[in-house]
């Protein structure tokens, strides 16, 4: 669950200009002469190793703001802002995009013109470069323009006239019509335990719905996650008399896990061990943290332990200045368990944007009987999970490490589209997000 009023009052500090040098780091990636071109994939992607630390949130104000969705109204009284570093680079001009999606991330019909108030090509012009840091970068910050239709977008970053740097997913919606969420029914034999039954209803009083069981799609996410939505096509009941659509469950596969609350390190001062921290070696370029050991958490009770769903806070304690002043560490992580035969161990949350990558995989060392991983992560508070990848699935089991329990805190959002009769697209009628379990 989140605790804003907590680690938001952790992020102010003074800002100090200190003198140090900079050095590169050949590991952290590709220039851009060394990038190559990639096909767009309509989902939250980095196609250059030289960038980290991409953030894309709703601006509330304050600094626990980094916390929210990317996801506004039509109205769009609040901006969607995009910020990211760039490493082992000078400041580049680089170019940002918006593509309008259908419900399924595929490109809509419409022209650029039908969503959008301006020339498709947007300029990144608030560019910093890192002070103080032993491993220097370039951190870009964007605000997302508005748009005139509701909807999917994909928010693309590249070079200008060059190579694909980042894809974000965007929501904007318009309350068309109104969801109501509530409790629902544990199904299966760990329904009462490991699962959390979220049923909705979307009700249509004021807004036509034509042949809603077919052109009406549904979806649910877990605290703001892509990589395990749960996609209904179509409503369980339509009460047309009442104008009433009802999403009743009754398989466990179609309720999320609970799953533990996240497990957290604090990498905020490379003086002092924060939470989580066994080691900080500072001898080394860039500075080495090593996380206290883990282990595995299937079959234990739960505990009630503070989180951010799986996100992060970026911050400097000894400079303040997160944006510029927080320097890149090789953080290790050890998870001591026996070796897994039926696939492979990763590290997942927002630290690795919850794709299972080879840099995100965990190697297991027969003689310490546990997995270790490495990454390069800017300095802040993170959360993380371990999770197991069959080897015959391209899902993530997080459970398999963590455990599952009814009492975990999380948030869930649902997601109603529409696609109008003679529309070439898919909107977003509706929204609505609720917590569970929060305390």
């Amino acid at each position: 669950m989140l605790l804003r009023n907590t680690l938001g009052g952790l992020l102010a500090a003074v800002l100090t200009l200190g003198i140090a040098g900079c050095v590169p780091l050949e590991q952290q990636g590709q220039t851009s002469a060394g990038s190559t071109q990639q096909a767009i994939r309509y989902e939250d992607f980095v196609y250059d190793t030289s960038i980290k630390s991409v953030q894309c949130y709703r601006a509330t104000g304050g600094p626990e703001a980094v916390l929210e969705p990317a996801v506004i109204s039509l109205g769009q009284e609040q901006p969607i802002l995009l910020e990211f570093d760039r490493l082992n680079a000078g400041p580049q001009r680089l170019v940002a995009k918006l593509v309008h999606c259908n419900a399924d991330w595929t490109p809509s019909g419409l022209n650029e013109t039908q969503y959008l108030n301006d020339f498709n090509e947007y300029f990144l012009n608030d560019v910093q470069n890192s002070i103080n840091t032993r491993v220097p970068y370039v951190h870009y910050r964007f605000r997302v323009p508005r748009v005139k239709l509701s909807g999917n977008y994909v928010l693309q970053v590249s070079e200008e006239g060059g190579n694909l740097l980042l894809t974000r997913r965007i929501l904007v919606y318009q309350n068309l019509v109104a969801v109501g969420a509530k409790l629902g029914a544990p199904t299966g034999p760990d329904g009462k335990t490991a699962r959390q039954p979220v049923e909705f209803n979307v009700f249509y009083k004021d807004y036509a719905l034509v042949n809603p069981s077919q052109e009406v799609k549904a979806v649910m996410r877990q605290n703001h996650r892509w990589d395990n939505m749960k996609v209904y096509p179509k409503p369980t009941f339509v009460r047309d008399d009442q104008r009433r659509l009802e999403y009743v469950f009754f398989e466990p596969k179609d309720h999320f896990l609970g799953l533990s609350e996240f497990r957290p390190f604090d990498t905020r001062s490379i003086r002092f061990k924060g939470l989580g921290i066994d080691n900080i070696n500072l001898e080394t370029n860039p500075v080495e943290v090593m996380l206290q050991a883990d282990r595995s958490r299937d079959g234990q009770a739960y505990s009630q332990d503070p989180d951010v769903d799986g996100k992060q806070l970026f911050g400097n304690r000894e400079y303040g200045n997160s944006i510029v002043n927080a320097d890149y560490t090789w953080v290790d992580f050890e998870l001591r368990t026996g070796e897994v035969s039926n696939g492979s161990v990763h590290i997942i949350g927002g630290l690795t944007d919850w794709q299972l990558t080879d840099e995100s995989r965990m190697r297991y060392d027969a003689e310490r009987q546990a997995y270790s991983g490495r990454l390069l992560l800017k300095q802040g508070y993170y959360n993380y999970y371990y999770a197991l990848k069959p080897s015959n699935s391209q899902q993530p089991d997080a459970s398999y490490f963590e455990g599952s329990h009814f009492a975990t805190g999380n948030t869930y959002d649902i997601l109603i589209y529409y696609r109008p009769p003679g529309s070439r697209a898919d909107l977003l009628i509706g929204y609505e997000e609720i917590s569970f379990n929060r305390r």
